[in-house]
């Protein structure tokens, strides 16, 4: 249990002292002109409440990424704690928070416009594709995952309540989520579902303290590869597969795609931290309860092998997570659960297809102050997002991991572009752009559905 607290107390440290360190470089100006203010069109451009903002961009960037994350990435064992810790306070924080503020100092501009202005309009045409092609798969994997979790709790009555059922129910409210103003749907309901899905973190948390089981230290197998494979140890290397296996709790290129959102509604340059940053440091926390939970429960389960084993045996992450939360939280848990891993993917999936609106709507050069225009950009996504639900699902689910890290690489190398125009230390980003690179390069060398080279 020390490496686990230490671990939250390093998170919250992180927060007070290099969140600000950061912010201090960027270099906050609090009578700036804000987008909010600027731009407002009464859509995707208003102030809101910072509270509300906070928790919408929490939810936006988490869903169900951070729980599912650390549940897959405990295979590689113990070191996951050090990669969410560290991962999150020096490069996904960093990404997210600089992300933002510099969407707000280009006027709420999109990631595409973003890396263009800063690397060049080849780029920019690349990020335009990437992007899309990113926020489309999100879209569709958060589609799947909580219509097959709903299909398995509502017993189905031929087509109603199958999963093709729940699909069409969710698919409907992603566009009207898509189109409608961020105030009138996003703005409502997300700060009920974010406080859900922190509620769930918090009694999960309190739970791994006074539930029976055994949780790991740092030093009991650190480096030790936890997958048995058949014929060489390490044909899933630990690095980098955990930092890919392990995003949105550490970092997350999609949460590029979110923060412009978050930057045309935010009141003041000050919020800046507590919004972006803080919002990527307790989804950090998220993961490291849903990491530690795991393992331990999974030392509770009968049979032999690893804690990664025992729990997919049960099925897929949903299913552990439902599993965890009702044996520890009884029928209050079991509700949380449901709305933790349906709810959650739901709202990320909604705002990624809005995203891909604005998106689209930027580099075309069009308005979205009339439903119609936004009827038109919006209605090929969901037809392209129809087909790609088609794909083997854990497929998709790698091929998208992947593009996530690579995003997040070049919004970083964007980011000490920008420090370095500045005349400001770009090192905050220069070092973790690095890094990322290595990791996505490697990655795609001696992944399964890559090169699938030997590391040696």
């Amino acid at each position: 249990m020390i490496t686990f607290t230490g671990a939250l107390v390093l998170l919250f440290l992180g927060y007070l002292f290099y969140g600000a360190f950061v912010e201090r470089i960027f270099g906050v100006k609090a009578d700036a002109a804000m987008p909010c203010d600027t731009k407002c069109d009464g859509v995707d451009y208003m102030p809101l409440p910072t509270r509300r903002v906070f928790l919408i961009q929490f939810l936006n960037i988490a869903g169900t990424g951070p729980i599912f994350g650390a549940i897959m990435g405990i295979l590689f064992g113990p070191i996951a704690y050090i990669w969410i810790v560290f991962g999150c306070i020096f490069a996904g924080a960093v990404h997210d928070y600089l992300c933002g503020m510099i969407s707000v100092r280009k006027g709420g501009a999109s990631l595409p416009e973003i890396v263009g202005d800063e690397l060049g309009d080849a780029m920019r045409q690349a990020m335009r594709v990437l992007s899309l092609v990113l926020l489309v798969g999100v879209g569709t994997v958060f589609v799947i995952t909580p219509a097959a979790l709903l299909n398995s709790l509502v017993p189905s009555q031929g087509w109603w309540f199958s999963t093709n059922f729940w699909v069409t129910i969710i698919f409907a409210y992603f566009i009207l989520a898509t189109l409608l103003p961020i105030d009138k749907v996003i703005g409502r309901a997300y700060p009920v579902f974010g406080l859900a899905l922190l509620l769930m973190a918090v009694g999960v948390g309190v739970c791994i303290y006074v539930m029976p089981g055994h949780t790991p230290e740092i030093n009991e197998g650190f480096l030790v590869n936890h997958n048995p494979a058949n014929h060489h140890p390490l044909s899933v290397p630990i690095f980098p597969m955990v930092c890919v296996t392990i995003a949105c709790g550490a970092i997350s290129g999609f949460h590029a795609t979110q923060s412009p959102l978050m930057s045309r509604c935010l009141k003041n340059e000050r919020y800046g931290r507590p919004v972006f940053y803080g919002a990527m440091i307790m989804e950090g926390v998220v993961a490291m309860i849903w990491a530690a939970a795991s393992i331990k429960f999974a030392d509770t389960l009968p049979g032999q092998g690893s804690a990664y084993f025992k729990l997919m045996s049960m099925g897929n992450p949903s299913v552990v997570v439902r599993t965890i939360c009702t044996h520890w939280l009884g029928t209050a848990g079991a509700v949380l659960a449901v709305l933790g891993v349906v709810a959650a993917p739901i709202t990320s999936g909604d705002t990624a297809f809005r995203s891909a609106r604005l998106i689209a709507a930027d580099f075309l050069h069009m308005r979205q102050h009339t439903f119609l225009r936004r009827i038109i950009l919006s209605l090929p996504l969901f037809v392209i997002a129809s087909f790609v639900m088609m794909m083997d699902f854990y497929a998709l689910w790698r091929y998208f991991a992947w593009t996530n890290q690579t995003m997040a690489m070049i919004m970083l190398w964007t980011a000490t572009v920008w420090l370095y125009r500045k005349g400001k230390c770009f090192w905050i980003a220069l070092i973790p752009a690095v890094f990322m690179t290595v990791v996505s390069v490697l990655y795609i060398l001696v992944a399964p559905e890559g090169f699938h080279l030997n590391i040696l």
